[in-house]
């Protein structure tokens, strides 16, 4: 497997190897020992498939008392998906890494607890997206920042995305600013 770095330390693009033949193809998508090896450590106890159609934006999210890393990769159509740092203090606040994962590219994203995340559909039959968490969804335990709020500048490739009720309603990171409590340390 190739594993590189990205702007975010921590934020990694990995390409499993992929064995093809006439029958299709065969990759492990995990194994414990290979990814820890390439720094990759975290226990993993929650898989998460989600099924979104063109233009579906989701995130930018995070948990505060429960952070989870995450493994995500793409299983049908193409997403682009973006890691954004919200822990206070951290020398990378505010700033974002993004790559496209499809079925066709097999490539996954992991991204280090304390970072929100979120996707956007880019093909046009929708995409279907698991992703492997360190910690348990606690759905009072749910933060996010406005996907389009634009001191991040996040080139989506979207103008008017499909986007929850609850996505609409999140707030800007205010860059620069340290009295929003709901943001991370980068100590924890």
């Amino acid at each position: 497997m190739n594993v590189a770095p990205t702007n975010l330390p921590g934020v990694l693009i990995i390409e499993p190897r992929v064995f093809r033949d006439a029958r299709g193809f065969v990759l492990e998508s995990y194994r414990a020992e290979t990814y820890r090896e390439a720094g990759i450590a975290p226990s993993f106890v929650q898989d998460t498939h989600s099924r979104s159609g063109q233009g579906t934006l989701r995130g930018l999210h995070y948990q505060l008392r429960h952070p989870q890393a995450k493994l995500v990769r793409v299983v049908r159509g193409a997403v682009w998906d973006v890691a954004l740092d919200v822990r206070r203090g951290s020398p990378t606040f505010g700033r974002w890494a993004a790559t496209e994962l499809s079925a066709d590219n097999m490539r996954q994203m992991f991204i280090p607890a304390g970072l929100a995340h979120g996707f956007c559909v880019v093909g046009p039959d929708g995409a279907d997206v698991e992703y492997k968490c360190s910690d348990y969804y606690v759905p009072d335990d749910q933060y996010g920042v406005a996907w389009n709020d634009p001191g991040l500048a996040i080139p989506w490739p979207v103008q008017a995305p499909l986007l929850s009720q609850v996505d609409r309603a999140l707030p800007l990171l205010h860059l620069g600013r340290d009295d929003l409590p709901l943001y991370m340390d980068a100590g924890r």
